[in-house]
């Protein structure tokens, strides 16, 4: 798709904010679309990485200071503001500061790859009943790591509906990732479990259930005309695909790449790379200024 350097320009359509312009034709005309018709466009965006800076502890992680603002400024400007993540919805809420806050009432938070929905407008979670195989596997993760060489400073996360593997303190974190794919394909194989392999980590959670599929969802229910979509990790992938799929069938849609070095396939798709979740915000804030 050609380079893919931040550049800022102008719209000369619209006055005021100054807005990246996408690298892709598929992507400017997707951003016209959602400045022409913003009451029938969806927002989507995951959190960690997009939202929230990485951080070594994912539970410190919490939302970009200016976040907030932004998504309250632009939330009742559009159709909806969807947050798509594999943390837990109600765990994305607290480190997001979502509850409660004026011009995001009606705010969905689909957790776990959307097997949790939060909705603002209620303030509770739905969510179908666990996997037993997240029991299990769970039980066993720690002999299995001990088995493989007790990588010090790897660490396991709880994540209710799914158990994660983190290996970015870890004396060499890609050896430590590397190393332990294959085991834990394996683990979760027997326990009818998929591995989603992140920025040095690797999530054991049940299938049937990606950002794809949960962005299809609620396009689908929301009757969106265009879309945009922001992510920095593998499991953005499906969204990503999702989105093109889209775009063949006439509905505009906009990729943007929280730019990430340990990640390159999404920058390679995107129409637009911004520098992290502080692009990500200025990028929001951009739109809702010239709406």
């Amino acid at each position: 798709m050609g380079s893919h350097k931040d550049a800022e320009n102008t719209d000369p359509a619209h006055s005021g904010a100054t807005l990246p312009t996408p690298v892709t034709p598929a992507g400017r005309d997707a951003l016209a679309a959602i400045l022409d018709r913003p009451g029938r466009t969806v927002i989507a965006l995951d959190f960690d990485g997009t939202l929230a800076p990485i951080v070594p502890d994912p539970e410190q992680a919490r939302a970009h200071p200016d976040a907030v603002a932004a998504l309250a400024a632009l939330a009742p400007k559009v159709s909806s503001v969807a947050v798509v993540t594999g943390r837990p919805a109600g765990v994305a809420v607290r480190h997001g500061g979502f509850a409660g806050v004026p011009g995001l009432e009606h705010l969905v938070v689909l957790g776990h790859y959307g097997a949790e929905r939060w909705d603002a407008v209620t303030g509770t979670v739905s969510a179908p009943a666990p996997h037993p195989g997240v029991a299990a596997v769970r039980a066993e993760l720690p002999g299995l790591l001990d088995s493989v060489g007790a990588w010090q400073g790897t660490w396991i996360e709880e994540k209710g509906r799914a158990v994660a593997v983190h290996t970015r303190r870890a004396t060499d974190p890609q050896a430590a990732f590397d190393a332990l794919r294959a085991p834990l394909a394996d683990l979760a194989g027997r326990h009818g479990l998929i591995v989603e392999p992140g920025r040095l980590v690797l999530e054991l959670r049940p299938p049937g259930m990606d950002k794809g599929v949960a962005l299809h969802d609620h396009l689908k229910e929301t009757a969106a005309e265009s879309v945009l979509y922001a992510g920095d990790d593998l499991g953005d992938l499906p969204a990503f695909a999702a989105v093109e799929k889209l775009r063949t069938e006439g509905t505009p849609g906009l990729l943007v790449c929280s730019g990430s070095t340990e990640v390159t396939e999404l920058s390679e798709r995107a129409d637009l790379v911004v520098d992290g979740p502080a692009g990500v915000v200025r990028l929001l804030a951009a739109i809702a200024e010239q709406l």
